[in-house]
């Protein structure tokens, strides 16, 4: 061996604990926290990472690569044929019209733009087309490239200020639209890509409407690309409703609603960070903001309303891994009574995160297969339905396993 050979204490493949260990690390985890989130102590974490315990079952690898927002389940295994990706679904058929419409930005306009009132019809079809439709990603995916290439058109377009302003609220929405297609689809640059550009065009739009779309969507982003981001995703909250809380006095529905809905969000933001009671604090608050909403008002966008509020107490519960509150609050809402497919989709995944927290795997196993029914879409790009999946087919019942194997060619994690 050369004299200046570096003694990599890692040069050979890593073994299962020192790969959680490096994992856990990265993501600014301490052994305490990786535990309480487990149901294990700290001194299992450290057995499990110095190699005195062999390697967990697959049921507590996948909830181990859930909290670490581990994308691809090889990271932690080492084992290159169990390349699952368990954050990103499929590619979608119709990404690369999508991206390329995202990518090309014409410098010489083809061609006369819309007027701005046309593009607002075509998106208010648009986000109607989304909510009913079982497979929303496949309707939407259809018109967003020419409606992104019409909404730059406007922008370019727009000869005097106040069209130009317009202009660009219409494009910020529709870099809104995008995200919803993009979100767990395998181009987390393309996503960035959006949603900056969304929220460069909210601010030249001087609309608050616009603006906290464009914010609830940033924040979102930040908050799912891991706990180091935690902090940019509260600051994004916190500074957008500096600037609404002064306007909610007189503020129109969709105003207060985008408020409401940021509330919310930074009590996601905590429950993630384990923090119950601010967690909780955000939801008391967001909730009483619905209150003030008409009984059937539904933001197009957040799918924020009364409605909702239910579904949000699920997740919350869900987030702070307390598997028990989790089945009392999604006992106690209204699924029904959300009107948007994949957002009913949504819920219903967080009901089985629940129910597998809980320790009702049967009940978490009906509940996927309830969203399947609602918005097959949905479940089909969603870490965590496909985690829950993955762990029951590898169950010791037949009968779970089967179900769960059923249910996993359904949504295409396994061959048919």
């Amino acid at each position: 061996m050369p004299s200046d050979a570096i003694n990599e204490p890692y040069a050979d493949p890593l073994a299962f604990g020192q790969r959680l260990q490096v994992l856990r690390t990265r993501r600014g985890m301490s052994r305490t926290v990786l535990a309480g989130l487990l149901g294990r102590s700290p001194s299992w974490v450290k057995a499990v990472e110095c190699g005195r315990l062999k390697t967990p079952k697959l049921e507590v690898i996948l909830r181990v690569a859930e909290i670490l927002r581990v994308r691809e389940l090889s990271e932690l295994t080492g084992d290159q044929g169990l390349r699952v990706d368990l954050f990103a679904g499929p590619g979608h058929a119709r990404l690369p019209a999508v991206r390329a419409a995202v990518d090309a930005f014409p410098c010489v306009p083809p061609g006369r733009a819309p007027a701005v009132a046309q593009l607002r019809m075509r998106l208010a079809a648009a986000w109607r087309a989304r909510h009913s439709s079982a497979n929303h990603r496949d309707v939407i995916g259809a018109l967003l490239p020419d409606l992104i290439r019409d909404g730059q058109l406007a922008v370019q377009q727009a000869d005097r200020a106040a069209d130009r302003r317009a202009a660009q609220a219409a494009l910020s929405e529709i870099y809104s639209l995008s995200q919803f297609f993009l979100a767990y689809q395998p181009d987390p640059s393309l996503l960035w890509r959006v949603a900056e550009r969304g929220m460069v065009a909210a601010q030249q739009s001087e609309d608050a409407h616009t603006i906290g779309i464009a914010a609830w969507l940033a924040a979102q982003a930040h908050r799912d690309s891991g706990p180091a981001h935690f902090d940019a995703a509260d600051a994004v909250t916190r500074d957008t409703l500096r600037y609404l809380d002064p306007l909610l006095p007189d503020a129109a529905d969709d105003v207060l609603a985008i408020a409401g809905a940021l509330r919310f969000e930074a009590g996601y933001t905590a429950a993630r960070r384990g923090d119950s009671g601010t967690a909780w604090h955000h939801w008391d608050a967001a909730r009483a903001v619905a209150d003030r909403l008409p009984a059937d008002y539904f933001h197009p966008v957040t799918s924020f309303s009364r409605a909702v509020m239910g579904a949000h107490a699920v997740t919350v519960a869900v987030e702070l891994h307390a598997g028990g509150e989790s089945v009392r609050q999604a006992a106690a809402a209204d699924a029904l009574a959300i009107p948007s497919r994949p957002r009913r989709a949504r819920h219903r995944i967080e009901e089985a995160r629940g129910y597998h927290l809980d320790g009702q795997p049967e009940a978490a196993l009906a509940a996927l297969g309830r969203a399947f029914e609602t918005a097959p879409e949905t479940i089909r790009y969603n870490g965590h339905a496909r985690t829950i999946i993955l762990a029951e087919s590898e169950a010791m019942s037949p009968h779970r396993r089967r179900r769960a194997s059923e249910l996993a060619v359904k949504v295409g994690l396994l061959a048919a």
